[in-house]
């Protein structure tokens, strides 16, 4: 699957979970609500990898990371259609800068 499905697939989801939010709560989440879930994911995700290092106790932690990571990259991939941002162009060209970056520095004296 491609990043281009992939982003399908989370908008379809997150249609229905608009459909979801306006049935229970006469409205869907705007883009500032989907990003404090963003937020709630990405402390459920520190804790997660805390507990795969031995620092915190959870059960199923394995599956539990994978979920979490799954659902961290589903905010992203909904954020940046719903900002209209093209994420594989910009993920890209965010992995030549850093590439530059690093390069840079490991030329350096």
């Amino acid at each position: 699957m491609d990043t281009t499905q992939l982003s399908e697939r989370a908008m379809e989801i997150r249609q229905r979970f608009a459909d979801f939010e306006k049935a229970r709560f006469g409205k869907e989440w705007t883009k500032e609500e989907l990003m404090q879930g963003f937020v709630v994911d990405v402390g459920d995700l520190m804790r997660l990898v805390m507990a795969k290092q031995g620092l915190r106790a959870a059960d199923d932690v394995d599956q539990k990371l994978a979920h979490e990571l799954s659902d961290c990259l589903w905010c992203v991939l909904v954020l940046s259609k719903m900002y209209g941002i093209d994420i594989e162009t910009e993920f890209m060209r965010t992995m030549d800068e850093l590439d530059g970056w690093i390069s840079a520095r490991m030329k350096a004296p």
